[in-house]
């Protein structure tokens, strides 16, 4: 049996009491409803009148009657709305003067006072507002929370969109409109596809609440109750950014202050303190949600705001704390005084934990468990369960969990089960249908879907998107195996016709970016005949998104699983291959459609390809003395034989460094810049030439010549100790940061032997680095090394790699594709390598020696194996284009099994004596390739 414990204003009889006098400590009230005691499920307070809502769904109200606000003409008598009796309300709000019931259909009725068309009906006299009647404007719409100010009103829909309506003098309807009042619901646009889990009115203020714990507000902010560090009013949303971490799971609203509930049981408040609502044990305002330190400590489930106090319920004691204004008894303290600080309520109210426990207090003998606790105006009142009529499982509601228990629509297991269930030939079941076609139409429902379980969701930021993306394969796996083609139909239309055209270009906040993972796991997406109406405007959404959400969606692709990404990829992959097979007037593009516009759509070895058809610049070479036709091979010595030369240590050109064994351009280097100049020409003419050499150089000269800058990684790739260094310096994070680094913008480099001081800025030697310019350290740094220091060589190398290969072509390529067309990659196949062999003169596929010798060099190791590639083609690596590139040719030589292997490197051709015993092959095999190499080396 639910018993009903009420304390504060009673002076319009709100407390279901005839007497005027306010209630200073907590009353036991008996609820006798229509000659019966009927159990309460949800209670809504104003300043002067009170709504009820029992469990048959009636609808009753006491209090102040000056604007028909009780539905009823027995003024200050708890009486029945019978203009209700037809519908089963399911919520009810109380605004100053006016009064608002949500019907398990999803209908809002409203009455009371009109004057700043807070009944949302526009334009009616004053009888007609006194009468409960619906919101039409809502009708076409499920709507699942309302919730109301003094003189405006929010309602959310089961598709996740906010109206408001009412008066609008402190902005506190979010539209952004100027407009003194609206009496008509208006959506708010700005914060679509955001995940609401709560809506949330104050006196003049309010907040909508994301699923994952985002905050945003809007209204009067006169006293920081927007919590945003000012005291500016906001006409439109606008986040709470302090606690977006923190885990919010509830939000409750004073007139002029806010209180926020945690995951882990902690309040915070912000807002007015004058009266000491927020509980800081002081009557300051505060700009910024703070913590309320006199509760940590215990685990907070509940809280609820009154117009200048404020509740706490803590079930493990079974103890309600309040703190604030206690002018008319509101605290239950048995007295009228404020308190700045929580202060226990002395209620018949034991541990939800332990019922047992000695501490409960009695009250007739019987005990009390609480189970919600209301406030609003400058009363409370509080439903308790009597432990002696408890069911076991009835346990109080903890906001944590259950405080909005109606909530958006998501794309469920269950729901999905129910579609998975129908036949090819089904009628889908109208309730089935109207939820898919919901979910599927507005983004907020298929951000509220597929969230980390066990709260971890909450973590979502820029860097997480809190998606559970094993579910979401899973579940439109499940999708696309189903056989009611109507309902694919239904879902493919709902994207094409309502979600895609409605993504705005500026998301309101990260959740709202959620749908950019979840939709490419859509079948349909499979289907580039789609690319019109579905792929297409998927890739536009993603494409004018502003820079800060696709700044967020490229770090959240970054964070995917591989086979998340590479679906994506593979996607539209396929959709470039059906377009570029269709006629280029069937390609209806806007602007027109320039494939190298998008290099990703090509691999590394599509761009060489690209890169040969724009070649003009191929190369014959012939050496003096040597009759041979140049098929590749002279090339490749060529190259070989010159890059040797140039790198040799003895020139000074560049400089090796032992550590990384890497070559890096000599800023100390006598010779002149057209040496340079020529050596970039010779890396240009390789890449035409499709020639493979050996240039010990790192990432960064090929981010550099793409006109990308090298990074912290490139450093360490090239001095792996200075870089580990610097990184540590950003990543420490304690407070005596300059005392362990004692570092100035000053750096030390050798030169000639001879140490020499350099200055990273101007003043450098006197500017210390510090946390807050350690990243302008390292820029600078980084830039030291890679730019400025290698100015002149670097410049000279690039305008003769440019001279070549000043293509357009090239400005596809990605670093790491443009090193492995100079020096090749390790993307090893040697069964490829097998295939690929010719072979000549007396040796075949089958011949005895060649299986011995395919035997042999498989069991090798593969370090052995690149030694092998290096003593037969002159590198270890192999071309961009894949093993198939590498033609290798053996056959047969003369002498027996005395002689070792002989490479001819220009040609790829292998001298193999006609063994006939595996080991002697082998012996000698890993004879030549260890200690021999080059040209024809017997």
């Amino acid at each position: 049996m639910i018993s009903a414990f009420c304390w504060g204003s009673a002076d319009h009889g709100q407390l279901f009491t005839e007497n005027d006098e306010p209630i200073l400590s907590p009353k036991e009230v008996k609820l006798n409803i229509d000659q019966e005691v009927k159990d309460v499920v949800e209670i809504s307070c104003s300043e002067g009148h009170t709504l009820i809502v029992t469990s048959d769904g009636s609808c009753y109200a006491c209090g102040c009657n000056d604007y028909g606000q009780i539905g009823h003409d027995s003024a200050k008598k708890l009486g029945k709305v019978s203009s209700l009796n037809n519908q089963r309300v399911m919520s009810v709000v109380a605004g100053s003067q006016h009064s608002l019931a949500l019907t398990e259909a999803g209908e809002v009725f409203s009455w009371g006072d009109n004057s700043c068309g807070q009944l949302g009906r526009g334009q009616v006299d004053e009888n007609q507002a006194k009468q409960p009647k619906v919101i039409k404007t809502l009708v076409t719409y499920h709507i699942i929370q309302i919730c109301s100010g003094n003189n405006h009103s929010l309602a959310l829909s089961n598709d996740g969109i906010v109206f408001s309506w009412g008066a609008n003098n402190y902005g506190q309807l979010g539209t952004g409109s100027s407009s003194q009042h609206m009496d008509i619901p208006q959506p708010l646009l700005s914060i679509r596809g955001i995940p609401v889990s709560q809506i949330i009115a104050g006196g003049n203020h309010c907040f909508i609440l994301s699923m994952s714990g985002a905050l945003f507000g809007w209204g009067r902010n006169s006293f920081g109750q927007l919590g945003v560090n000012d005291e500016n009013d906001r006409n439109h949303p606008t986040q709470c950014k302090s606690l977006r971490q923190q885990r919010t799971v509830f939000v409750s609203c004073g007139e002029d202050h806010t209180c926020t509930l945690t995951q882990e049981g902690g309040v915070f408040t912000f807002g007015c303190g004058s009266h000491g609502q927020l509980g800081h044990d002081n009557t300051n305002n505060e700009i910024l949600p703070r913590r309320v330190m006199d509760m940590m400590g215990t685990v907070v489930t509940q809280i609820a705001c009154g117009r200048r106090h404020t509740l706490t319920y803590v079930p493990e004691t079974g103890k309600i704390y309040s703190f604030g204004s206690g002018s008319c008894g509101q605290l239950g303290l048995g007295n009228t005084d404020k308190k700045t600080s929580p202060v226990f309520v002395p209620c018949p109210f034991m541990s939800s934990i332990n019922s047992k426990s000695p501490r409960a207090m009695e009250i007739d003998g019987t005990s009390h468990i609480v189970s919600r606790i209301f406030s609003g105006g400058n009363k409370c009142i509080v439903l308790a369960n009597k432990i002696n009529s408890q069911p076991a499982s009835q346990k109080p509601i903890d906001f944590r969990e259950d405080g909005m228990s109606r909530s958006i629509l998501c794309l469920s297991d269950k729901l999905t089960e129910k579609v998975g269930s129908l036949n090819a030939k089904d009628n889908i079941p109208h309730e089935v249908e109207v939820e898919m076609e919901k979910i599927f139409s507005a983004a907020a429902c298929l951000n509220a879907s597929f969230l980390l379980p066990n709260h971890e969701h909450f973590t979502t930021s820029p860097k997480k998107h809190g998606l559970d993306m094993d579910q979401v394969r899973d579940t439109f796996g499940k999708l696309a195996h189903i056989s009611n083609v109507p309902t694919i139909q239904k879902i493919t239309n709902c994207l094409e016709c309502y979600l895609l055209p409605s993504l705005p270009q500026s998301p309101p906040d990260v959740e709202a970016l959620r749908l950019y993972l979840i939709l490419p796991e859509y079948h349909m997406f499979e289907e580039p005949k789609k690319f019109s109406t579905l792929i297409g405007p998927f890739a536009n959404s993603i494409l004018n998104l502003d820079k800060p959400g696709s700044k967020v969606l490229d770090y959240w692709w970054g964070s995917l699983k591989p086979r998340y990404f590479s679906r994506i990829l593979s996607l539209y992959k396929q959709t470039v291959i059906y377009l570029l097979q269709l006629p280029q007037s069937q390609i209806q593009t806007e602007p027109p459609m320039h494939f190298c516009d998008y290099p990703f759509v090509f691999d590394g070895p599509a761009k060489s390809m690209l890169l040969q058809t724009d070649a003009f610049m191929q190369m014959r070479v012939v050496f003096i003395g040597e009759e041979a036709i140049d098929e590749g091979g002279l090339t490749k010595e060529f190259f070989l034989l010159l890059l040797r030369e140039i790198l040799d240590p003895k020139y000074g050109m560049f400089k090796f460094y032992e550590e990384s064994r890497v070559d890096w351009f000599n800023s100390d280097s006598f010779e002149e810049p057209v040496m340079f100049y020529l050596i970039g020409c010779l890396c240009g003419l390789a890449i035409y030439n499709s020639t493979i050499i050996v240039l010990n150089f790192p990432l960064a000269l090929y981010k550099k010549l793409l006109k990308r800058s090298p990074d912290v990684e490139d450093l360490k790739e090239v001095m792996p100790q200075l870089g580990r260094g610097l990184q540590q310096m950003m990543d420490y994070e304690e407070d005596d940061f300059e005392d362990v680094f004692c570092q100035t913008f000053e750096i030390s480099v050798e030169s000639f032997g001879e140490i020499k001081n350099v200055e990273l800025c101007k003043g450098g030697s006197k500017k210390t680095v510090t946390k807050s310019n350690r990243k302008e350290y390292l820029d600078l740094y980084i830039s030291y090394i890679f730019n400025e220091s290698i100015e002149k060589q670097y410049t000279a190398f690039s305008d003769g790699f440019l001279k070549v290969c000043d293509s357009k072509v090239l400005e596809l390529f990605h670093p790491l594709e443009l090193q492995s067309m100079v020096i090749g990659n390790e993307n090893y196949d040697f069964h490829i390598l097998e295939k690929n062999t010719e072979y000549k003169g007396e040796y075949h596929r089958y011949h005895p020696t060649i299986k011995i010798f395919w035997d042999v060099f498989h069991d090798l190791s593969i370090e052995q194996k690149k030694k092998f590639l290096l003593f037969l083609t002159g590198s270890d690596r192999i071309p961009i284009l894949g093993m198939e590139t590498i033609k290798v040719i053996i056959q047969p030589t003369q002498g027996g099994e005395r002689y070792l292997p002989v490479a001819h490197t220009c040609f790829n051709i292998l001298d193999l004596p006609t063994y006939e015993d595996k080991q002697s092959l082998k012996d000698k095999l890993i004879l030549a390739i260890e200690h021999t190499q080059g040209f024809g080396i017997v």
